[in-house]
């Protein structure tokens, strides 16, 4: 057996370029950046598997378009699970998204990736924070809390939260099995 290298181009993980693509990969490479505009983080390590890439995208992309979620509540469940994974890539990037682009103070991202109790003023953000921590923790979801969730968030609220978990415990597994250092950046393309 051939001796692989520790690294490749994006952790462990060896990206093929773009022009070297074989076409179903280079198919699922042009989904994604029609739907993303990019090829972002852990989209780079599902080319890979170009069939199950195409079904995982949308998802993402879901998020970023059409969620019940504000971008501050959709930024607390990401790091929230993103800091139970342990994903350095994810944890980076979306401290830094949690902050900019969620305008949510840096204090309390940093204790939402810490495990650290923080507390929000908005009750919606508030509720979020909440749930996702119960199903992270794992522990039950009280009925008070079920309560509130469906009264701020409702069903569909409730059923964003519990997806974009599962969402981004694949980003983080995904991202931590190729070992994607903090700040990779992976070829450009």
């Amino acid at each position: 057996m051939s001796e692989l290298p520790d690294f490749g181009t994006f952790g462990r993980f060896i990206e093929t370029p773009a022009d070297e693509m074989p076409a179903e990969m280079r198919d699922a490479y042009d989904f994604t950046r029609k739907l993303r505009g990019q090829v972002p983080g852990p989209h780079k390590i599902w080319l890979a598997n170009p069939k199950l890439s195409k079904t995982v995208v949308p998802t993402g992309a879901y998020y970023q378009t059409q969620s019940t979620l504000t971008k501050a509540e959709i930024e607390i469940v990401t790091n929230l699970i993103n800091g139970r994974w342990l994903a350095a890539y994810a944890n980076y990037e979306h401290e830094m998204i949690g902050e900019k682009a969620g305008g949510l103070p840096a204090h309390k991202v940093e204790a939402i990736i810490a495990g650290l109790p923080t507390s929000f003023d908005d009750p919606r953000q508030q509720v979020v924070y909440e749930l996702a921590s119960a199903l992270i923790a794992p522990r039950l979801v009280p009925k008070g809390l079920y309560r509130r969730a469906k009264a701020l968030l409702g069903d569909a609220g409730i059923v964003d939260v519990t997806m974009l978990l599962g969402w981004f415990t694949g980003v983080s597994l995904t991202l931590a099995a190729f070992d994607v250092p903090a700040n990779a950046v992976g070829l450009n393309q």
